[in-house]
């Protein structure tokens, strides 16, 4: 496949920038444009298992039709689900033949999706579409543990919810980011990584280099006058504190974090934010780790490796919540095509 054709994966850890991202993709226009979500490898492959057998394709089909995703799609549940019976046998397969059929009623070229937890699956992907592409979009972990404990969007140990909930965010961050980075930089060129920052402060920068990693026309004017998704609606998670005011996502963390707090994030993570390319302000007498700080990093480590062994190479992965599907009550017939404007 020639490279201007490639499929996309859009990346990274949570409030990271990733739909920002996508929607920039969108915006340029050659996309197929599809704002569903589709989080096979994160939770239909766990609660279904192997797709090399009917009956568990079949499961996922009596999932995936009553999704909120699959609405978005525009496509014909008959159709999509002889598709997926016939030949889909990976995960990979059930993103390309959803995607392709949405790319063909659009008329488009290529597709991209987006899902933060890929950067857990990249292997999967890479082997299931040896064609794929990857954009790992990374931001300053301070402002991630800040947006991500203001929104609930990690849980921490239950013994650290109260008192170490930021300092567990930012460990987990960490191994989000550097769990993409490995399992990216293995790819070589088909892999790519964007700060956050400078895609916010100099989009041409980024976007002539993008432009370059997907062979595709990302004309900056075009992205600007489109502005689909987040281009024109904020996704802050700080929106409902900035109704009135103008938004800038960057460096919130120096406002809002106490000298305490910025301290403990960077005596945690201090070193890969440096090698990030992101300043630590703590004086280094002061960001010296201890032994308890070795300890919860050691925790985590082991924890979260163990969560994503347990969800994906065991029948855990069965329990898995469906929540995030969005699930209406039976599956519809047909699903009509929604766009985000």
């Amino acid at each position: 496949m020639e490279r201007r054709n490639c499929p996309v994966f859009v990346m990274g850890c949570h409030r990271s920038g990733t739909n920002l991202l996508y929607d920039t993709l969108m915006s340029a226009g050659g996309f197929a444009l599809y704002r569903g979500y589709l989080p096979v490898y994160k939770l239909l492959l766990p609660r279904v298992g192997s797709l090399d057998r009917l009956e568990n394709r079949k499961k996922l089909l009596q999932i995936w039709l009553r999704s909120k995703g699959f609405q978005r799609s525009g496509l014909a549940a008959a159709e999509l689900s002889d598709k997926v019976e016939r030949e889909c046998r990976t995960g990979g397969d059930f993103i390309r033949i959803t995607m392709d059929e949405i790319a063909r009623l659009q008329g488009a070229a290529r597709w991209a999706v987006y899902d933060p937890d890929n950067v857990l699956h990249v292997p999967r992907i890479k082997t299931d579409i040896p064609e794929a592409l990857f954009i790992h979009i990374i931001r300053d972990g301070r402002d991630i543990a800040l947006s991500l404990r203001k929104m609930g969007g990690f849980r921490p140990l239950p013994w650290d919810r109260s008192s170490h909930s930021l300092e567990a965010t930012a460990l987990y961050w960490e191994w989000m980011v550097r769990s993409g980075q490995r399992h990216g930089r293995a790819l070589g060129p088909d892999y790519m990584e964007v700060h956050y920052e400078t895609l916010v402060t100099d989009p041409r920068t980024v976007l002539r280099e993008l432009g370059k990693f997907l062979d595709h026309d990302l004309d900056y004017e075009r992205i600007r006058d489109a502005s689909l998704g987040r281009l024109s609606e904020s996704n802050s998670s700080f929106r409902d504190e900035e109704r009135n005011l103008p938004s800038n996502p960057l460096n919130r963390w120096k406002e809002r974090l106490s000298p305490r707090e910025i301290a403990s994030i960077e005596k945690l993570v201090g070193s890969s934010l440096e090698d990030l390319g992101y300043e630590l302000v703590t004086p280094p007498e002061q960001r010296k780790a201890g032994m308890s700080e070795l300890r919860m990093r050691l925790t985590y480590r082991s924890y979260l490796r163990s969560k994503l062994w347990l969800k994906t190479k065991t029948p855990a992965g069965r329990l898995a919540s469906l929540g995030e599907l969005e699930l209406t009550e039976a599956p519809p017939q047909a699903a009509c095509v929604e766009h985000q404007n």
